[in-house]
């Protein structure tokens, strides 16, 4: 306003307008700073300075804390003290959260940590499977480091190893050779096959040996699948006939346990129709109950070479988004004569586990599969898990969630360490 006023009247030059904006503009920052001066010293506006040294003393505190060269501030926070203490001091003055239910007593040791404990994973709660082949040699399982194809040889070896580490049940999935493959899976029930001659072989050597067998046609079947295929198809029933003659077969040879893995319906029944009437009524059923169509069985079909030759499995075996599918299942099998039931995977499916412990009174096995043993052996490869201790923690945890025997690659490791601890 004044130096519109000035130009109006033509008062001054240009050269007097410039010097008079110069003044002007040096009036106008003093009378700005004695402005910000007179508000902060105005009670009303007191506030801005103490907020001004709080975030001052926040800031010199974050400083201490994170920059170890500052001068340290003292902390003046006493829980036990102040006209409300959070905590208060017992008899000796020492600091008393009051409480009489102390968990972590039966902690305190490793001798009252072992008395209480709820769950004890022994060998005798493992299955040890075992991948054989015809070959004279072993053959390793890259996707399986640790694990191999056994000669029927090297097999005996195997089963003499585990067995001095006190696991004393074994399962046998055989690598069959493809011009031996038909889609129904003929060879399955072949007297001279390579399981009958395994299962003779470590009765013969190792009579106290428990052998379990594998019951389902994909590893003799040239479509890849668990039964027989018609026009893309699983048949249920041909292939149950199929199984029922395979188990006999086996039981023929010395199988103590059988567990078809195939998930057809009724095939439980028929199997267990199949074994009486020729006699064998103390041969057991271990029912593969809750097997599902799962991604986690990759290097399994790797050591058999047994992927399906075309599509999936997942007409036959179960929706991994279903828990309560798996009750009707182990009804169907505890009703149709199975001794022992089967969920297929372990860890991801602890959840089933448990559902299945607590409606049925039969033994409930934990397949800990392929997968899982692979992404515990590549961590432990790159070094980011111990291995002994994830192991037996998952172990444990099978048998927590309600597995009383466990299927696992590691059952002869674990026994070995267990042995090395003196757990059993």
């Amino acid at each position: 306003f004044f130096f519109s006023e000035i130009a109006s009247r033509n008062k001054f030059t240009a050269s007097t307008a410039s010097h008079s904006i110069t003044i002007m503009k040096f009036f106008l920052h003093a009378s700005l700073l004695w402005a910000t001066a007179s508000a902060f010293t105005s009670p009303a506006l007191s506030f801005l300075t103490s907020s001004t040294t709080t975030s001052s003393r926040s800031s010199s505190c974050l400083s201490s804390a994170t920059d170890s060269s500052s001068t340290k501030v003292p902390f003046d926070f006493d829980p036990t003290s102040g006209p409300a203490p959070a905590l208060i001091k017992n008899n000796a003055d020492g600091v008393w959260v009051p409480q009489r239910s102390r968990p972590r007593r039966n902690r305190k040791s490793a001798a009252v940590r072992g008395m209480v404990r709820e769950n004890i994973v022994t060998p005798n709660n493992f299955i040890y499977p075992l991948f054989i082949h015809s070959e004279d040699h072993q053959v390793a399982i890259e996707s399986m480091p640790g694990c191999e194809r056994h000669s029927l040889a090297h097999m005996l070896v195997e089963v003499g190893e585990a067995m001095q580490y006190g696991v004393n049940t074994f399962v046998l999935f055989p690598k069959v050779d493809d011009d031996l493959k038909t889609n129904y899976g003929v060879e399955a029930y072949n007297p001279n096959g390579i399981v009958p001659r395994a299962i003779s072989m470590i009765k013969e050597k190792y009579p106290d040996a428990t052998v379990v067998t594998d019951v389902a046609l994909d590893p003799y079947s040239d479509q890849g699948h668990d039964g027989v295929v018609e026009d893309g198809k699983i048949l249920n029933d041909i292939t149950i006939n199929q199984l029922c003659k395979q188990v006999v077969c086996q039981a023929r040879a010395g199988a103590d346990i059988v567990a078809p893995s195939d998930m057809m319906d009724g095939r439980v029944g028929a199997i267990r129709n199949a074994l009486d009437s020729e006699g064998f009524t103390d041969v057991s059923i271990l029912a593969y109950t809750a097997k599902y169509a799962s991604a986690y069985y990759g290097p399994f079909r790797d050591a058999l070479d047994s992927h399906p030759g075309f599509g999936d499995k997942k007409t036959y075996q179960q929706d991994p988004a279903n828990g309560r599918e798996a009750l009707i299942e182990a009804m169907l099998d505890e009703a149709e004569g199975a001794d022992m039931l089967m969920v297929k995977p372990g860890m991801p499916y602890l959840d089933v586990i448990r559902r299945l412990k607590d409606t049925s009174n039969l033994p409930i096995a934990a397949y800990h599969v392929s997968g899982e043993y692979a992404m515990l052996k590549a961590a432990v490869e790159r070094g980011w898990l111990d291995e002994k201790a994830v192991v037996l923690e998952t172990l444990t945890c099978f048998k927590r969630a309600g597995a009383d025997i466990i299927l696992t690659y590691y059952a002869k490791q674990a026994a070995k360490w267990m042995a090395e601890d003196g757990l059993y």
